[in-house]
């Protein structure tokens, strides 16, 4: 708003005021807001019925393999040699992969890789899906 202070020429400024203007258009917004229905956009899901009995629960154990420093292999807690751990890998790869037991690698720090590589080629070939390494807080 432009407004002149003294001066010497008799023209007078004629702003309009637009504060009931914009007061009557928020009146109206807040009409509108309220006044128009809630939109609901409903999505009609085609849901299984619930059945009242659980699926059943399969509980698989893991396998803890662990190698010792000296190349020792513990399956289980058990020491086994190389020949057994191999059939041990095919009986679990046989299985379907659902319930193929999860395969918990223990490398001690100090094993030779070559003995851990022969292990986890093993049991790719074999065709375990369930590899992972366990104790890996050693190597910190």
């Amino acid at each position: 708003m432009g407004m002149s202070v003294g001066g010497g020429d008799d023209s007078s400024m004629v702003d309009m005021n637009t504060t009931p203007l914009i007061d009557v258009m928020l009146v109206l917004l807040i009409m509108f807001i309220i006044t128009l229905p809630i939109m609901t956009h409903a999505v009609k899901l085609d849901m299984p019925r619930p059945t009242n009995a659980p699926p059943p629960e399969v509980v698989i154990e893991p396998i803890n393999l662990e190698i010792d420093f000296d190349g020792t292999y513990y399956w289980n807690g058990n020491a086994v040699s190389e020949a057994t751990l191999m059939g041990y890998l095919a009986r679990s790869a046989q299985l379907p992969p659902e319930q193929q037991p999860e395969l918990h690698l223990r490398p001690n720090k100090r094993v030779k890789y070559d003995h851990v590589a022969r292990v986890l080629a093993a049991a790719q070939r074999m065709g375990l899906k369930k590899i992972g390494f366990a104790g890996n807080e050693q190597f910190m």
